[in-house]
């Protein structure tokens, strides 16, 4: 990816994780690994930027913000205002520790909100959840 391409809240020259807060350019979708590989799945190119964290086994969708502030699904975290999340340089793409599982652009920065509710929904059911 090119600077050109990259939103302008990622910092494309930056080596470093970043910390951002969540709420303003978006809200962020926490879940564990295997749920979000299995929403990926689902999702295929539908999905907008995802971080993932190689070390605590998790999934960060980034989504329009406050446009999952209703959601109750269990394993399933929406991280909003108040809430920070760790960036990954754009140029991590691999693991150990964080890394872009998709990485952004300007013109893909967001999962749309519903399709990632129903994907992540339709795995919480393939995995048998008691609470849904």
């Amino acid at each position: 990816m090119t600077v050109d391409e990259a939103p302008w809240w990622v910092h494309p020259g930056s080596v470093e994780v970043r910390l951002v807060a969540a709420g303003g350019w978006w809200d962020a979708v926490r879940v564990p690994l295997d749920l979000g590989i299995d929403a990926l799945r689902d999702l295929g190119d539908e999905t907008g930027a995802v971080i993932g964290d190689g070390f605590g086994g998790r999934l960060y969708w980034l989504i329009p913000p406050g446009s999952a502030a209703d959601w109750e699904l269990p394993q399933v975290r929406v991280l909003g205002r108040g809430c920070h999340v760790a960036i990954p340089p754009l140029h991590r793409i691999t693991r150990p520790g964080l890394y872009w599982e998709v990485s952004p652009s300007r013109d893909h920065e967001w999962t749309n909100t519903p399709r990632l509710h129903s994907a992540l929904r339709s795995s919480l059911l393939r995995g048998k959840s008691p609470t849904l």
